[in-house]
């Protein structure tokens, strides 16, 4: 199930009213041939409600559910403004609308797996070329120690050099999860897609990997505020403008301490649900407090120790299709 063309063209016009770069970032061109005609009149708001009442939500299988995510998750922006599409699927007609499909979504057979744990057989992706048959990460608590060091050191640059003013002209780090240890998907080759800011790679090595360990699940808003409530580490003047940007909210800002949390825990898991539920929002950690969940793609593992090992199966090779939507592997 495609979007109707009614649902296409009235989205269109109401996300490019609402867009906040209306003007600016995004100008409509226009081109006339011929003799000047009077354009259609804008599609409303009733119209694009009624549009979508009238879509047959049966009709959304697998593929386009797979297809809708991996797009949800191509366009987060966790460094900027919500731009006309996240404005108008915010109103609270459109999210009333919107329920039947979200019904059928979430109670779909395909969509089990986005409230599974993390699996003990994933896949790690390395996006470079197949030629170089690098090695997986090693030494977490080393990557982990340097990365705890180079983020504190941010913080104190950017309270020293960054205006406090959230609409100041500043942006930097904004993900919320540390760099350098091994990351793995439990969904291939759909996971091949679900990457925020992604750089459009065309080609991917998916290496199998089997972790074992304490694994700290993120189900819900609440597990990744008690994470941040256990080990908070203040990211505001390193956060401030870019997260202000996307949630509107201006506070203190905090992320975990994940040197600290590798201390109990050997893995982070964040369920495809929860990152649907809470990326890219507010989240106050207490009436000082607030974090975001940013950068980190769903149904992905943060691996903290030595728990994850690449294991027998052989490495794939994943090349996308000409249409930027789907990927062949071409593993012989």
């Amino acid at each position: 199930m495609d979007l109707s063309p009614e649902v296409r063209v009235a989205a269109f016009w109401l996300a490019h009213d609402l867009d906040p770069g209306k003007g600016t970032s995004r100008v409509m061109l226009k081109a006339t041939f011929g003799e000047a005609s009077e354009p259609p009149p804008r599609p409303s708001m009733t119209d694009l409600i009624t549009a979508l009442a009238a879509l047959d939500v049966t009709m959304a299988g697998a593929e386009v559910i797979d297809r809708a995510l991996a797009r949800a998750v191509d366009t987060s922006r966790p460094w900027q403004e919500p731009d006309g599409e996240d404005a108008l699927a915010a109103l609270p007609e459109v999210r009333k609308a919107l329920a039947p499909i979200a019904q059928h979504v979430i109670t779909s057979p395909s969509t089990k797996w986005w409230s599974q744990s993390r699996q003990v057989e994933q896949w790690t992706i390395d996006w470079r070329s197949a030629d170089d048959p690098a090695p997986l990460p090693r030494e977490p608590r080393q990557a982990l120690a340097e990365w705890a060091l180079g983020t504190r050191a941010e913080e104190v640059r950017s309270e020293w050099k960054r205006l406090r003013n959230p609409h100041a002209n500043w942006s930097g780090t904004w993900w919320s999860f540390p760099q350098g240890t091994i990351q793995s998907v439990g969904q291939i080759p759909l996971g091949l897609n679900l990457i925020e800011d992604s750089f459009g790679w065309e080609h991917a090595t998916v290496i199998p990997v089997r972790g074992i360990g304490r694994t700290y699940e993120v189900r819900a808003e609440a597990d990744w505020v008690a994470l941040c409530l256990e080990h908070p580490l203040e990211v505001t003047a390193s956060r401030r403008h870019d997260w202000f940007r996307c949630t509107g909210y201006d506070g203190r800002w905090v992320i975990p301490d994940w040197e600290k949390v590798a201390e109990r825990w050997d893995a982070v898991h964040l369920t495809a649900l929860a990152y649907l539920s809470n990326a890219n929002r507010a989240l106050h950690v207490d009436t000082d407090l607030s974090t975001v969940i940013a950068g980190w793609n769903p149904d992905t593992t943060i691996w903290l120790t030595d728990a994850a090992r690449e294991w027998d199966n052989p490495r794939q090779e994943w090349q996308r299709s000409p249409d930027q939507e789907n990927w062949a592997s071409t593993t012989h």
